[in-house]
């Protein structure tokens, strides 16, 4: 079971939109679920990052006064004609020659439309590094903005430093590349998306506030002498959503210091496993009292794959037993959004927990 917390995705989404000093997109692919949108709309976001003809109709289906942007740098043709002519979308990625051959033939009108070339950023800093799958290196870029310019697309230029960024300093330095870009294309551009991976804070990783990326972002971009025309946008997912989410799952059996429980790593914990994100837990007991002492657990899912294991310990009550159920947090980002229905184990049961 999903428990949201819409109140703390729209304080979120409010905190976002008043620190960054520019547009500011949800990253449509960390949670779709639709009142995860709706915490995020009401919250004042009405744009939005997609990377697929799907999430392109969510959007437009949902929110009349939404602007999508297909920030993926790779798309089937049909996912770039149907967009732009069914769904109007006026905004896409490439980082790469063909790619962008693709757009201009699927695309009507030049003139109204922004091309993105995605610039690939040097690894570190992050849980996980984006360029080592997309972006273009510098020439490349160079080479790009050329093309987008002669084709009569507006030229804009974009990143991602990676997923679950822990240093501030990763933004800076993706944005000298950028400085470098301009400075050798001598190609005026009219926006500027500086991506996502701005983290959430879980328990094992000690991580510095928003303030710190905001002013290594504000910083960065006075450094390269990007004027105030230029629009800036960032695409957050996790730090909007992550503590929005919690989910409870319950124990279907205990063998001495190991527990299986009915979600695993093919449903909820899919990402937290990939990256060795601890997340918290309580136990929760319908019936009687729940003893003091705490003591580590291995915990299992319910499918009968052995890989099936959380990445973590965890701490939970000695007299923890079967029937009852743990709640762990920090879900809202790429839980039920990376679900499957491997086994025949697919939860997707959401409930609004009105709490702050």
């Amino acid at each position: 079971v999903y428990c949201l917390r819409k109140k703390r995705i729209q304080r979120n989404a409010r905190h976002f939109i008043n620190n960054f000093p520019g547009k500011v997109l949800y990253a449509v692919k960390c949670n779709p679920h639709p009142w995860v949108l709706d915490a995020c709309h009401v919250g004042g976001i009405s744009d939005f990052d997609v990377a697929s003809l799907e999430e392109v109709k969510l959007i437009r289906e949902r929110y009349n006064n939404s602007t999508p942007y297909f920030q993926h740098p790779v798309k089937s043709r049909s996912a770039i004609r149907n967009s732009y002519r069914l769904h109007g979308v006026r905004h896409f990625a490439v980082d790469h020659l063909s790619e962008l051959s693709k757009v201009v033939d699927e695309v009507d009108d030049t003139r109204g439309v922004t091309v993105y070339v995605r610039l690939a950023t040097p690894p570190g800093g992050a849980s996980e590094h984006f360029s080592d799958k997309f972006g273009a290196s510098i020439d490349e870029a160079v080479s790009l903005l050329n093309r987008v310019r002669n084709t009569g697309f507006k030229c804009a230029l974009s990143f991602h430093v990676g997923s679950q960024c822990y240093d501030p300093c990763s933004y800076q330095t993706a944005l000298s590349v950028v400085g470098k870009t301009i400075s050798r294309a001598r190609v005026p551009i009219t926006a500027l998306d500086v991506g996502g991976g701005f983290p959430a804070s879980y328990p094992n990783m000690a991580l510095p506030p928003l303030a710190d990326f905001m002013k290594a972002i504000v910083e960065g971009v006075a450094a390269i002498g990007l004027g105030h025309e230029i629009t800036l946008l960032c695409e957050p997912g996790r730090a909007l959503v992550a503590d929005g989410v919690s989910v409870v799952t319950k124990v279907y059996l205990r063998k001495g210091e190991r527990l299986y429980i009915n979600d695993g790593i093919f449903g909820s914990f899919a990402e937290s496993s990939f990256n060795q994100f601890q997340l918290p837990a309580r136990l929760v007991r319908l019936d009687g009292p729940i003893g003091n002492g705490l003591k580590p657990f291995t915990v299992f899912g319910p499918t009968c794959d052995s890989n099936d294991q959380l990445p973590q310990p965890v701490c939970l009550p000695e007299d923890i037993c079967e029937g009852d159920w743990i709640e762990f947090s920090l879900l809202g980002a790429y839980s039920n959004a990376l679900n499957t229905n491997f086994n025949g184990f697919r939860g997707c049961m959401f409930v609004d927990i009105d709490d702050t």
